[in-house]
């Protein structure tokens, strides 16, 4: 059996990386800001997620409109406006009057920063990060696809309860915006009768920098930096007065310090253990089965990536029993020959398009994983049917708790099977992606992929045929790469839209549609 130099095929990935994927990298999505498509009016009735009620989080009742309280803020935003530099008026710019689409792509940019495995050991052994000390060597966190699935949807939902919040406090109040109150102010963005108070703008920045600064610890003045930037730029824009953008922070920190109660006893601390736990989990699936995954990495990085993620909460899925695929094709099997010759079929014939779908969905260290990728799609799409903030918020919501799920149904089966891969079970074969190191059954790739194509489907029936096609491709990206089986890509494209289907069943009964 081959064994690999990890640090080698290290350098290779890296150089694949640079040469490859760039157009699999985050980058910022140009857009200005655009009329809202609609106003969502009773967003504020929507169905919270983590909440119980949209005044849980209570708030003033705001100074009326002829008050000398709210004449003096609408002076100082005057002054603001007027006085504005050239950098207030980019960032006004850049934040757009949806800057959950930044914020979005900001959390993508650290999933990529910190989708890195650290060097060996002078002994061949790899460390681990650790979260009670980020800015140690390896630094926390390492944002593989489980962990960056779990901070993005920790992240949107925070959002989306924040956003149902302040909808019905807009509605409540009814505190119409600076520059209709005053004539000298002028609105950057188009203009839409959104009311004010409070600032949608200052929930999504508060509540982000909250739990984008306990997902990635050391990046805790720059996600400050950037909070500061656009909370400034409301006033600057013209949308809101001091009082909103107050009332907004308000709710961002309180639906924030809910999510990462949440995210802190959800049980992703246990995710990575010891080799003592690793090997009876490896030990109980060669007692099942008759068969074991092997880490084929020389040195091996760890012993496996998150053994017991799968037990880690689930969003919406009841428990990870009720979408496990059933067991695999025993190896030697007649199935499992079928897909071993297909295999070596394809290393020794791929295609120009094969090997472009198998690079396009690498999405391997440094990138934004496959969560990642399927928020970039997202994006496009909010973007291109001029979501307003609050209906952007629940597409990502619902979008990233499915995504989550199939990713902890994913790693469960992963280790209940506890499946060889293809360079341990064919002799002498060779990937053209390097081989990830945990087990094989289901995918992953495929999981995320089709669970995020479910709910896209959900939000825009018109493009759900691509929207599946794109998961397929997905799933058998990692067949040309020698990454999978079919069977693995079957298996976990069914799991993927076996654990959507809970999250589209809520959508359904959230109160919007």
């Amino acid at each position: 059996m081959k064994k690999y130099n990890y640090s080698i095929l290290l350098l290779v990935i890296f150089a694949f990386l640079g040469s490859s994927c760039v157009e699999d990298l985050p980058t910022k999505y140009e857009f200005t800001g655009y009329q809202f498509s609609n106003l969502d009016a009773n967003a504020g009735q929507w169905k919270l997620v983590l909440h119980t009620s949209n005044e849980q989080i209570p708030i003033s009742t705001p100074a009326a409109s002829s008050s000398a309280e709210l004449l003096k803020e609408l002076a100082d935003a005057r002054e603001m406006q007027s006085k504005a530099t050239s950098a207030q008026r980019e960032a006004v710019a850049y934040w757009t009057n949806n800057p959950l689409v930044r914020w979005n792509e900001i959390a993508l940019e650290l999933a990529t920063k910190y989708n890195l495995i650290p060097a060996p050991n002078p002994d061949g052994s790899y460390p681990v990060p650790d979260p009670a000390n980020p800015s140690n060597y390896p630094k926390f966190p390492y944002s593989h696809p489980p962990y960056t699935s779990r901070m993005l949807a920790h992240l949107s939902v925070a959002q989306y309860d924040g956003l149902i919040m302040a909808w019905h406090y807009k509605y409540k109040f009814k505190r119409q915006a600076p520059y209709q109150l005053d004539s000298q102010i002028k609105s950057a963005y188009e203009t839409n009768g959104l009311f004010s108070y409070p600032s949608d703008g200052a929930v999504i920045a508060t509540a982000s920098r909250d739990v984008l600064t306990a997902m990635f610890p050391l990046e805790k003045e720059f996600l400050a930096q950037k909070a500061q930037e656009h909370l400034e730029s409301l006033v600057v824009a013209g949308i809101n007065v001091s009082s909103d953008v107050e009332a907004g922070k308000l709710i961002g920190a309180s639906v924030a310090k809910t999510t990462l109660t949440r995210a802190s006893t959800d049980g992703m601390k246990n995710a990575q253990t010891t080799r003592v736990k690793s090997d009876s989990i490896k030990n109980a699936a060669k007692e099942r089965f008759g068969w074991v995954w092997e880490n084929q990495e020389t040195p091996q990085r760890m012993i496996g990536l998150v053994p017991l993620f799968g037990k880690v909460r689930l969003w919406n899925v009841p428990n990870v029993e009720a979408v496990r695929p059933g067991p695999p094709p025993a190896p030697g099997s007649p199935e499992f020959e079928k897909s071993a010759k297909e295999l070596k079929q394809y290393a020794n014939n791929l295609t120009t398009n094969q090997r472009r779908i198998a690079n396009f969905w690498n999405d391997g260290l440094s990138t934004y994983t496959p969560p990642g990728h399927w928020n970039r799609f997202a994006k496009e799409e909010v973007v291109a049917k001029k979501l307003s903030p609050v209906r952007t918020a629940r597409v990502f919501a619902y979008l990233n708790m499915a995504i989550a799920d199939a990713g902890i149904a994913c790693w469960d089966a992963k280790y209940y099977y506890h499946y060889p891969r293809p360079i341990q079970t064919i002799p002498g074969f060779k990937t053209i992606l390097g081989t990830p190191n945990f087990p094989a059954y289901t995918s992953g790739h495929a999981a995320f992929s089709g669970a995020a194509a479910e709910v896209m489907a959900h939000f825009f029936p018109a493009n759900a045929s691509q929207f599946r096609t794109w998961a397929e491709e997905a799933a058998m990206s990692r067949i040309y790469g020698g990454i999978h089986y079919q069977f693995d890509a079957d298996a976990g494209l069914d799991q993927g839209r076996k654990s959507a289907a809970y999250s589209v069943t809520r959508a359904k009964l959230d109160g919007v549609d």
